[in-house]
């Protein structure tokens, strides 16, 4: 009888101990927060992550720069907590079960290399260089240069919203269709001839800026309208389905009156 109370004793405790092993690793995946999308976002988004983490030491925040598209797709196929699209989701991606929250507004900038001459363009001059109108910078006030159209990848939020706004969908005649937004500027950084588009928030000084309709991008800009060529960030989620709470705990976060100095100090509009 002894025995068979020590045995029993035994199998108790291993129970235990595998139920305690287990309960650990579902606190452990509950205290992580993925993201996944868009790379213009990063800024804003890294800001808001490691503020985020930096008051939840438990709790550990990943951003994996995909794209918009790839980061909605993510986000309904349930391989990360929250997406990031830098564009509106469409009637389609709402009806399968997808909810927007806008964070944030973007200008998204117009750059040329900075030794090209034209100091800014109409939104009707952009539209025709971008369509193959107009082909040569002299064309628009500059050199004597055929015009280098740098954009980006099929399903990108930049794009989107960059030939939404110039009404320009499906008809642009790109050189080259690059994968991010350092990318894009690198390639026109590196050809005196070459105009692409950017988040606002990651232009250097290795590029200009072009003002559009005679106003510069910028976060006053931006912000009351005038510059014209701007977009959301969106935060991605499932219709009908709860976040962890950590997940939860960061999106409430990162929508809160807390986060609007940290959305303007990574160069975009708070939506608040």
């Amino acid at each position: 009888m002894m025995k068979m109370t020590k045995k029993l004793l035994a199998l108790a405790f291993t129970a235990m101990m595998a139920a305690a092993v287990s309960t650990g690793c579902s606190d452990k995946e509950a205290q992580t927060v993925s993201t996944d999308g868009s790379t213009s976002m990063e800024a804003v988004i890294g800001a808001l992550g490691e503020a985020f983490e930096a008051d939840n030491s438990d709790v550990t925040f990943t951003y994996n720069p995909t794209g918009s598209g790839t980061g909605i797709q993510a986000v309904s196929e349930g391989r990360c907590d929250i997406g990031l699209s830098s564009r509106s989701l469409t009637d389609e991606e709402k009806a399968s079960g997808l909810t927007e929250t806008v964070l944030a507004y973007d200008g998204i900038a117009i750059v040329v290399n900075p030794e090209n001459s034209v100091t800014g363009l109409t939104l009707q001059q952009l539209a025709d260089i971008y369509t193959g109108k107009i082909t040569n910078w002299s064309e628009v006030g500059g050199a004597d240069g055929e015009i280098v159209l740098i954009g980006r990848e099929a399903g990108s939020g930049t794009r989107d919203g960059f030939e939404s706004i110039t009404d320009t969908k499906d008809a642009c005649q790109y050189r080259q269709q690059l994968t991010s937004t350092g990318d894009v500027i690198t390639t026109v950084a590196s050809n005196p001839n070459a105009i692409g588009y950017a988040s606002l928030s990651a232009v250097k000084d290795s590029v200009k800026a072009l003002p559009i309709d005679g106003v510069s991008p910028s976060e006053t800009t931006v912000k009351d309208g005038s510059y014209v060529v701007q977009r959301p960030f969106v935060l991605v989620t499932k219709t009908d389905e709860k976040l962890s709470d950590a997940a939860q705990k960061f999106f409430d976060f990162a929508t809160s009156a807390d986060a609007v100095e940290l959305i303007a100090g990574a160069g975009v509009v708070a939506a608040k």
